[in-house]
């Protein structure tokens, strides 16, 4: 089993590009998702989304890099 979930972290950026990092909160940030089994193992982590992306989008982008995080069915 694995546990997925997003955050944001202070993000500092060249002033050109910082109105697309304002996220929902105070300041710039950068939308950063994890994945980590039950044991605490780290298994995929992806970051450099700016804060106002949408945790669908960085999600999606995960799913879709050949080294990035793998859904498999149950057998």
């Amino acid at each position: 089993m694995v546990v997925i979930d997003g955050t944001y972290v202070p993000a500092n950026v060249l002033v050109e590009i910082q109105r697309k990092f304002r996220g929902r909160k105070e300041g710039t940030t950068q939308n950063i998702l994890a994945a980590i089994t039950f044991d605490l193992k780290f298994i995929c982590v992806l970051v450099g989304w700016e804060g106002s992306a949408h945790d669908l989008w960085v999600l999606g982008d995960t799913l879709s890099r050949s080294s990035g995080l793998k859904i498999l069915e149950d057998i």
